[in-house]
């Protein structure tokens, strides 16, 4: 089914972050989140989002 990303809500964006995250696509997830945080009204709300889906190329593990 084809919807018009105008519909989309909060928590739909948020619902796709989660199987991105699932399906290992950190940073499909992080985008998806960034939008899902964006269409939230509550800063509080939207903080938790980014910070429970970080942007990937910005936190990287050093390995020696």
């Amino acid at each position: 089914m084809t919807r018009d990303p105008a519909d989309l809500t909060a928590a739909d964006y948020l619902d796709g972050a989660r199987e991105m995250a699932a399906a290992d696509r950190p940073f499909l997830a992080h985008l998806l989140a960034e939008e899902a945080a964006r269409r939230t009204a509550d800063p509080a709300t939207a903080a938790a989002i980014r910070a429970n889906f970080p942007d990937p190329t910005t936190t990287r593990e050093d390995t020696d």
